[in-house]
């Protein structure tokens, strides 16, 4: 079983990574992302993404209820239905759902972020959260009657409200449910650069001790990813 990750850039190969989709032989799940639509989509409503650091060095989105409505037009309206749309016209019965779709994923929602505003910490909530468990029998059933999901955020909460999450988290719980043995991360960079500025740079490989030992050097959004990577092999 595959689970693909599509990376939300603006320059992602979309209709390249469907043909090599239309060629896979096995159960697929899809998790798709669109930050970049939906970076744009908030800067036309005039409510641009904010970010936020945790004390502990990891960059999130600050996910307000303006953000959120971003976030359900780009990722679960305007990129799923076109991702779909292109598969379809490659032989690929895709079928879009969000993690609220049949509590197609299970959250619960962060506490708070812990930040410094000067020189106090401060705990600020939004509506995110992490992903805890999937729906795997609405996956299955999918899967085996020859659908392939293509899934987005948002996912939901404890008590049934819609929630941001990281997709490097969700593909987590999704290859711990269904115990998926292909784990494909589509980016618009070439892979893993020593030096995120030389694309000559690429490692090939990375060992657990070696994402262990990088996610300590790197910051911003790719210290969440590389965490989430060290995680799958826990």
């Amino acid at each position: 079983m595959y689970i693909i990750k599509v990376g939300g850039g603006a320059n992602i190969n979309l209709t390249g990574i469907v043909r090599d989709l239309a060629e896979l032989d096995g159960p697929t799940v899809v998790v798709l992302g669109a930050n970049a639509v939906r970076d744009d989509i908030a800067e036309r409503l005039g409510t641009p993404k904010k970010t936020l650091t945790s004390v502990s060095g990891y960059e999130s989105v600050y996910s307000d209820e303006q953000a959120l409505d971003a976030i359900m037009m780009s990722y679960a309206g305007l990129r799923s239905s076109r991702f779909v749309e292109l598969c379809q016209q490659n032989g690929v019965n895709a079928i879009g759902l969000s993690g609220i779709d049949g509590r197609a994923v299970q959250g619960q929602r962060n506490r708070g972020i812990r930040v410094r505003e000067g020189s106090k910490t401060i705990l600020k909530r939004d509506f995110s959260g992490k992903p805890k468990s999937v729906n795997a029998p609405l996956f299955r059933l999918l899967m085996d009657n020859g659908y392939v999901p293509v899934l987005t955020i948002p996912i939901i909460d404890e008590n049934g409200y819609a929630i941001n999450s990281e997709n490097d988290d969700i593909v987590n719980v999704l290859q711990q449910a269904l115990a998926a043995d292909h784990i494909v991360q589509l980016i618009e960079a070439p892979g893993f650069l020593d030096d995120k500025d030389d694309p000559t740079s690429l490692v090939p490989e990375l060992s657990r001790s070696e994402i262990e030992r990088r996610e300590q050097q790197v910051e911003g959004r790719m210290k969440r990813k590389m965490l989430a990577l060290r995680r799958l092999f826990e």
